[in-house]
């Protein structure tokens, strides 16, 4: 059963920075891409950016340049460190196996305010 568990969200002032984390379990990890999404309040989730299984990595333009995804195959971890927040990041993230029928998991809670 494919399972994913986002973790590290929390409170941060803008120009701050995050890294969440992603725990995935229940299919083979290494092979599989992975991307991130969020959702705002009141809005549709959205794409954030995605992950190669070789590591090659593309992002929204929202986000280029302030945000990185890496990965950890080890682990079967991804992150996705976040810099020079702004309120308009705030939202609940969420990572998952893009193209996937895979359910969501919980996802993790991003606030940017001052």
């Amino acid at each position: 059963q494919v399972q994913v568990a986002e973790s590290g969200g929390g409170l941060v002032r803008p120009g701050g920075s995050l890294r969440l984390s992603c725990e995935a379990s229940g299919f083979i990890f290494s092979s599989s891409a992975m991307s991130w999404y969020r959702q705002a309040p009141g809005k549709e989730r959205e794409w954030v950016g995605i992950i190669g299984s070789a590591g090659g990595t593309n992002y929204a333009d929202s986000v280029k340049g302030r945000f990185t995804i890496s990965r950890d195959n080890a682990k079967n971890t991804v992150y996705l460190q976040m810099n020079s927040l702004q309120p308009e990041d705030t939202g609940k993230y969420y990572c998952k196996r893009p193209t996937s029928s895979d359910n969501w998991g919980q996802g993790t809670q991003v606030t940017v305010s001052s």
